[in-house]
């Protein structure tokens, strides 16, 4: 196992935030994503604990990519991953946000 942390940037407040987002399930190349509202001083940590190592640059593209089309603040987000895929990645991080901010 892998955990990978990044800290990004944060320029808007979840809207109607739930206490909590739970998406996916970790099997068979999947992966699950949680989001809950932290004080981090307007930033939003990523956590990825992962069984594939040696990705770090992939999970900083995707992830950057993700904080560009939703740059919330005051989040941390926890991936559990066994192998997905970057497409799937993107997927449950926007129906985790989805789900947290009330849209699901």
């Amino acid at each position: 196992m892998e955990q990978l942390q990044f800290d990004f940037p944060g320029t808007r407040a979840a809207r109607n935030p739930a206490s909590h987002a739970l998406v996916g399930v970790v099997a068979s190349g999947n992966l699950e994503v949680m989001i809950e509202p932290a004080a981090l001083g307007g930033h939003m940590q990523i956590v990825v604990n992962t069984a594939a190592q040696g990705f770090g640059k992939t999970w900083q593209a995707v992830l950057a990519d993700f904080t560009a089309r939703h740059p919330l603040a005051d989040v941390i987000i926890s991936i559990n991953d066994v192998g997905a895929t970057p497409a799937v990645v993107s997927l449950r991080l926007d129906q985790a946000i989805e789900a947290f901010e009330g849209n699901p």
